[in-house]
């Protein structure tokens, strides 16, 4: 799991600069869907990672094989 979480980071920031080279190039359309999918795939992250009430993540209960 924490491979997956660590690729799922290192996407998230190639999609947040390769979305800020778009912008600056001026392709708009494509930039704004790469940097929704940087915002959607953050979001993801923090859902698997930050704690819950209990001081728990969802990432915690994923049994290791």
């Amino acid at each position: 799991m924490a491979i997956a979480l660590s690729l799922m980071v290192l996407a998230t920031l190639a999609l947040l600069g390769g979305g800020i080279v778009l912008l600056r190039k001026g392709l708009r359309t494509q930039a704004w869907l790469m940097l929704a999918l940087a915002l959607i795939m953050g979001l993801n992250i923090a859902i698997w990672t930050v704690p819950t009430q209990t001081g728990t993540s969802l990432v915690s209960g994923v049994p290791v094989q």
